[in-house]
């Protein structure tokens, strides 16, 4: 027993033609025949499809189906699947005598509607070039839509953060691609096909690593190395920013480990630069420099425990 028309398009009974429409384009694309060569089942499904659309986008058949099911007066001498006319579910052949056995251009026409809805497929469109010189699947050459590209492109740390220009090769064309200051890792960019000369390319950033600047949303980071004596008495310091300057700047006397200064607006696209302070105990000493580490502590109990909750 054939199965139910709406249970093939995955709809209720009481679908609007446009949930028709758009299921039917859905499963349409699925299991046309071009994307599933040789799959047998994918075909049979494609002809399934288009029956069932070819009677519920037909007000009168569908009322008909509707009150007779599949023995209903409309569907009497075997509904063909998909397009009249065809029993492989295919556009209709011009049977006035064709040359060769093209294409009815109205059918063709009807169905590159219904896979690229009413876009104009242009001047000069040529329904036997777009679904077989012979006309039937699997004979003829087929000119099919290019898909979208997508290609990951790595983009230098400092480009990602201030912007600039990535010079590409796509499709053996040279390519200017312009990095906005600021993205982020992960992000799309788009190159069009009147650049590529053939399709859209997408390229998703990768933001390579920096050696000493980290990122924190639109804020720098960049861990600075303190000597005991510069973080005790304090000191001027010079640092780099991810803006290519150098800054001079003043740590404060009794500057701990984890300590940070803010440098603002030096960040990306108005963020911020965050110095983060670490003190560097040296690995050895000398006799002279120990006592005098011994002085000191003689002179300065340790107590930078003393206050939590756990000591």
């Amino acid at each position: 027993m054939p199965r139910d028309y709406y249970e093939i398009l995955g709809v209720s009974r009481s679908a609007t033609p446009d949930e028709i429409k758009k299921a039917f384009r859905k499963l349409a694309q699925k299991y046309h025949p071009d994307k599933n060569p040789g799959d047998k089942q994918a075909e049979a499904t494609f002809k399934e499809v288009n029956e069932a659309h070819e009677v519920l986008s037909d007000p009168k058949k569908r009322g008909s189906y509707d009150q007779f099911g599949h023995t209903g007066p409309q569907m009497s001498g075997g509904f063909p699947g998909g397009y009249p006319g065809d029993p492989n579910g295919f556009p209709s052949w011009n049977g006035a005598g064709a040359p060769g056995g093209r294409f009815d251009p109205a059918a063709a026409e009807d169905l590159f509607k219904q896979f690229f809805g009413d876009r104009d497929p242009g001047p000069g469109f040529d329904p036997n070039e777009l679904f077989g010189k012979q006309g039937r699947r699997g004979a003829g050459t087929r000119t099919r839509p290019q898909e979208d590209v997508e290609t990951e492109v790595a983009v230098p740390y400092l480009t990602a953060a201030a912007g600039g220009t990535l010079n590409l090769s796509i499709g053996g064309r040279k390519i200017d691609v312009k990095i906005p200051a600021g993205i982020d890792d992960g992000k799309k960019l788009r190159v069009p096909a009147a650049a590529t000369g053939s399709t859209d390319v997408y390229l998703i950033v990768k933001i390579e690593s920096h050696p000493f600047f980290t990122r924190d949303g639109n804020d720098i980071l960049l861990e600075v190395p303190l000597d005991i004596s510069e973080a005790a008495l304090g000191a001027a310091v010079e640092v780099p920013t991810v803006g290519g300057d150098r800054l001079t700047v003043k740590v404060p006397a009794g500057t701990s480990s984890g300590t940070r200064l803010r440098l603002r607006a030096k960040g990306i696209a108005g963020g911020d630069q965050y110095l983060v302070f670490q003190i560097v105990v040296p690995k050895t000493l000398d006799d002279a420099s120990r006592e005098l580490i011994e002085s000191f502590a003689k002179r300065n109990p340790p107590n930078c425990r003393s206050t939590l909750a756990w000591a």
